[in-house]
């Protein structure tokens, strides 16, 4: 299996020189000292694990599921040293550390071992929702034991009818009379929904109450344990695994409720407002994980074509190593530039969430528009740079034993993840773009166009002005009253949030180019050429794309 080592250079330079992450209490040493050390956790203990997760997957056995070797023994490791606990409330146990350094932390996990990281996703969501939407008692219960890792949390949403369509949802909650309820009803895809890594999971189902109203209007949230307080088994159950394309490692469940005792959270029939706590949160991660997988094909293939020789030099006539050769540069630079405009996007949208939790109102705007984008823009890039590391192996990247299969696998789930890649294009531009008219979107790419430097501010002028154009247009669409003018908008989505994306990202890219001009050192030349790479050879797509979505 390809090495992984964490691109910590490019980490800190992005949060504090590109993009002016600031803390009171983390200057650059501090940054540089927790990403070096979640690098060595990355690179020495769960990137090892990787093919060994692919090869054995993880099994069940009646009800219990058992994870690949060395798996639970990588978790506690994790836990132990309070990685599961970065960005989180320092009153139930966390180290309260921002989104802004917790994001790259997280694409360690995930670009080392996507299956492992799956995990401590999903705990996330949960642990938001609770903190968000839980009572107090609920908090004081829960928290610090999802915190610490001690616990973990899924996210009970789909079923099989259902889908995306949660209006479908059947799964039934009985009042008890005594405050809890009895939760009846079958999920699917439920990731890490039963494992052997803790002894308790905790269950965020969503359900109906009797007489709810339909349709998404009747949709509550219930924390439903696997282990109850009184240390009975709930009942709940896992009845099957899936057999995936990839992610091997991470067990995709079944899970059926018989009648298992649960808790609302929040209120009832406002299960889709705690919903979207979690949903909202894990689109940026699942963005991230994106980055993530990509990075390491980018690894793989980088460190492949400068060993493997084939062919000869134009110039010397001597045979070289792959990497010589002008197609395939071009290869490793695609891939190179998407990662890194990629990772900016995202972690401009985790600086920008901070300032959100902080009561930022103008931050949380430009989260919500760059929520959709980072989530749908960067799991596509996932997709394309993890297909052309296979191209850049040739026919031993067909090949299992190399690796770059097992990244193209894996990555496939990511436009799928957290409602898939169409429907992020449709909260773009319904909820994001035409409920303010465009006037957020035109915010933030004015906010792109001030942080672009001089040298590379002609080549994104007119992207720019033709992305506020299609905003325009979208919106003079929707006005127009005409019910077939909505699925001409939709239709259009895609092609817009592409656009959006390749542009944005960009920017991001040029913004970095002009932080190094003048430094002389190799990663800041280095810097330099990915973003020349970047306007040249993929800048040009995004006028395509708009082209596409003009009205």
């Amino acid at each position: 299996m390809p090495d992984y080592n964490p691109p910590v250079q490019d980490m800190h330079f992005l949060l504090t020189e590109v993009l002016g992450f600031a803390h009171d209490e983390l200057d650059s040493e501090t940054i540089e000292a927790v990403l070096g050390e979640a690098a060595k956790l990355a690179s020495e203990v769960l990137a090892p694990l990787n093919k060994v997760g692919d090869e054995n997957g993880a099994k069940l056995d009646g009800d219990a599921v058992t994870t690949a070797p060395g798996f639970k023994d990588a978790y506690q490791q994790y836990c132990e040293g309070g990685w599961n606990a970065v960005p989180f409330d320092p009153e139930y146990g966390g180290q309260g550390l921002p989104w802004a350094l917790a994001f790259p932390v997280q694409e360690m996990w995930q670009g080392a071992n996507m299956s492992f990281g799956l995990c401590p996703l999903l705990n996330q969501g949960a642990i938001k929702a609770i903190s968000f939407h839980g009572s107090q008692e609920q908090k004081d219960f829960y928290l610090p034991k999802l915190i610490s890792g001690e616990w973990t949390g899924t996210m009970n949403l789909t079923e099989p009818q259902a889908g995306s369509d949660l209006g479908l949802l059947r799964s039934k909650a009985e009042p008890q009379g005594d405050g809890t309820y009895k939760i009846s009803g079958q999920k699917i895809f439920i990731t890490y929904g039963e494992h052997d890594y803790t002894e308790n999971i905790i269950h965020l189902v969503l359900a109906r109450l009797p007489d709810a109203p339909d349709d998404v209007k009747g949709i509550s949230l219930f924390i439903v344990p696997k282990v109850l307080e009184d240390g009975s088994r709930n009942a709940v159950q896992c009845i099957g695994l899936e057999h995936k394309l990839g992610i091997h490692a991470s067990p995709t469940c079944t899970m059926e409720f018989d009648g298992a005792t649960g808790y609302l959270i929040g209120a009832e029939n406002e299960g889709l407002k705690c919903m979207f706590t979690m949903m909202n949160n894990a689109r940026l991660s699942v963005g991230l994980q994106g980055v993530a997988i990509a990075e390491a094909a980018y690894q793989a293939a980088r460190d492949f074509a400068a060993e493997r020789v084939q062919g000869k030099s134009f110039a010397g006539g001597e045979r070289v190593a792959i990497a010589e050769h002008a197609d395939v540069k071009r290869m490793l630079l695609l891939m190179r530039a998407q990662v890194e405009a990629g990772r900016a996007l995202t972690y401009e949208a985790a600086i920008a969430l901070d300032k959100a939790m902080a009561g930022d109102v103008v931050a949380q705007a430009k989260v919500d528009l760059l929520t959709p984008i980072v989530k749908s823009w960067c799991t596509d890039m996932a997709c394309e740079v993890t297909s052309t590391g296979v191209q850049v192996f040739g026919g031993m990247g067909f090949i299992e034993e190399t690796g770059a299969a097992q990244f193209m696998r894996d990555a496939r789930i990511l436009p799928i993840y957290e409602g898939t890649n169409g429907i992020q294009a449709l909260d773009l531009v319904f909820r994001k773009i035409l409920r303010d008219g465009g006037a957020g979107a035109k915010a933030y790419l004015d906010e792109l166009q001030n942080l672009i430097p001089a040298s590379n501010k002609d080549s994104f002028t007119t992207p720019i002005s033709i992305l506020h154009n299609t905003a325009e247009g979208l919106v003079e669409a929707a006005s127009s009253g005409e019910a077939g003018d909505m699925d001409k908008i939709a239709a259009l989505a895609v092609p817009y949030l592409n656009g959006f994306g390749i542009i944005a990202g960009g920017a991001l890219l040029a913004r970095a180019a002009g932080v190094a001009e003048g430094k002389g050192d190799d990663f800041s030349k280095e810097k330099i050429e990915t973003a020349q790479f970047y306007v040249t050879n993929i800048l040009p797509h995004a006028k395509s794309w708009l082209e596409i979505a003009g009205c």
